[in-house]
């Protein structure tokens, strides 16, 4: 498996990741009703569960993104890296928003969301 597919799973996986730490430790944690709960919170747990909804929100286009470049045979290398970087960016991303550092998080955001239009774009400038 190449390493832009494994870098799909991590996407899949940072949404789960984030909303573990929204919901670890806390003992009034109500699982019959887990989505009101967690709109109680506040500090780092209410900042874990909105990078956990951003994550879901950023998954699709990244995948496709990886998918479309696969799938018009852009060079591997250039998928790799944009992939590795979104990982990259997505992980900064999670840190800045669990720190709660908003415009350095805002800038993390944008430059993972490049790399997804990189993997769209790709295909069209390396003659996929």
């Amino acid at each position: 498996m190449n390493l832009s597919y494994w870098c799909i799973l991590i996407a899949g996986i940072l949404p789960v990741a984030t909303v573990a730490i929204a919901k670890w430790g806390k003992r009034d944690f109500d699982n019959s009703e887990p989505r009101r709960w967690l709109e109680k919170q506040e500090g780092l747990r209410r900042r874990a569960d909105s990078a956990h909804r951003n994550h879901f929100e950023a998954f699709p286009f990244f995948a496709a993104g990886v998918l479309v470049a696969q799938q018009l045979n852009a060079d591997q290398d250039s998928i790799n890296m944009l992939a590795v970087a979104f990982i990259a960016a997505r992980l900064v991303y999670t840190l800045l928003y669990l720190t709660d550092r908003a415009t350095l998080r805002s800038i993390t955001w944008l430059i993972g969301y490049l790399a997804v239009v990189g993997l769209f774009l790709l295909p069209a400038f390396d003659g996929g």
